[in-house]
């Protein structure tokens, strides 16, 4: 009876111990389609987690210009986290590169910068359900500060990320 009452008290601490970000938990890719408006946090090439996220007030197309509220098309790296943000926790996407840069020189534009993902703006929390369902930001990829939170502890500076149309 002892052994039985052993084995019940280890097999309890395995399903409630806190669940932490491990290297089978953690990203070597971050893949967005912006299509289907998710994000993908992919382990070996496989995912481990698909998570809704909002785009730019006008998502469909790569960012070529400031201001124009695109999210950029492509490879990048996800470069530095941000805790102070104006926004729930933000990481910051390596937009623009050197290609973004000749485009943006070829038509006479800024290309922009400061693209990230990141939660809510702070104090609007009680609002994720409804801004969720729109393209509000100015380019950045948008997720609630619950997902945010997987992405935050899932990713690495220094990660790759993808982002298709």
């Amino acid at each position: 009876m002892r052994l039985l009452g052993q084995s019940l008290f280890i097999a309890l601490l395995l399903i409630f111990q806190p669940v932490y970000a491990d290297d089978a938990h953690k990203a070597d890719t971050v893949l967005v389609i912006k299509s289907e408006k998710r994000l993908y946090l992919l382990h070996k090439g496989v995912p481990f987690a698909t998570l809704p996220v909002t785009f730019g007030g006008q998502p469909e197309g790569h960012k070529q210009s400031r201001g124009d509220q695109r999210t950029p098309e492509g490879h990048y790296k996800l470069d530095y986290k941000n805790v102070n943000s104006k926004f729930y926790k933000s990481i910051h996407i390596s937009y623009p590169n050197a290609d973004d840069k000749a485009l943006a020189r070829k038509l006479g534009l800024n290309p922009g910068g400061d693209i990230m993902i990141h939660g809510q703006a702070n104090g609007w929390e009680w609002a994720t359900s409804i801004v969720q369902l729109f393209s509000w930001t100015d380019g950045c990829i948008a997720l609630s500060n619950e997902d945010m939170d997987q992405v935050w502890a899932a990713v690495d500076p220094g990660t790759p990320i993808e982002i298709r149309p």
